[in-house]
């Protein structure tokens, strides 16, 4: 959770920066490397808990697999952050940044392969194993599910499209899949 809460940590550095000094975030590609640094670090434990729960014999292969993946989409990431994204920025000093992935770029490539496994392994996996629960195990699922759904969902549109005015609102239905996620992990 805290890892996928660090992927703000560019739009909140380039809004505290614009509310206290007038200035964005210079130079701009640090904006996507304080966005998306965290993505090969936050994409394991994900990965970690969907095979712990689903597949635990295969726990192993899928966590190398994703770590392996993580390091190659990160050293796009440092070594070609300019070309890797869009950035889209109005008014220096008064509006804020935003950018979507370019996608012609090897990381573009990643981050939604990246989307599609969440959906894919957490969001259907786990509702397929809320289908075969009952009670608050089946509820725990269910929540587990469409916060990784959600998330999968906010975080395509915010990071693979430029949604505009929506922005706002996918960012905050995005901040209410790591709720539906805590509140599926929480014991009791």
């Amino acid at each position: 959770m805290v890892l996928s809460g660090l992927l703000y940590l560019g739009p909140a550095t380039d809004f505290i920066l614009v509310l206290t000094t007038g200035k964005n975030i210079r130079p701009i590609y640090w904006y996507g490397i304080l966005s998306y640094m965290w993505v090969g670090a936050s994409i394991l434990p994900s990965m970690y808990v969907g095979a712990e729960l689903i597949a635990p014999k295969k726990k192993k292969v899928i966590l190398v697999i994703y770590l392996i993946l993580g390091l190659i989409f990160e050293a796009f990431l440092w070594l070609d952050t300019s070309n890797a994204f869009t950035f889209t920025l109005g008014t220096p000093g008064e509006d804020l940044i935003d950018a979507s992935y370019n996608r012609n770029h090897p990381t573009f490539f990643f981050i939604a392969f990246f989307l599609l496994s969440v959906f894919i392994f957490l969001g259907i996996g786990f509702l397929v194993k809320a289908k075969q629960a009952t009670g608050a195990i089946r509820k725990k699922f269910i929540l587990m599910s469409l916060g990784y759904l959600d998330f999968v969902i906010c975080g395509m549109l915010d990071s693979l499209f430029a949604p505009g005015i929506m922005l706002f609102f996918v960012r905050l239905a995005m901040m209410g899949s790591s709720w539906l996620i805590y509140i599926g992990l929480k014991p009791g």
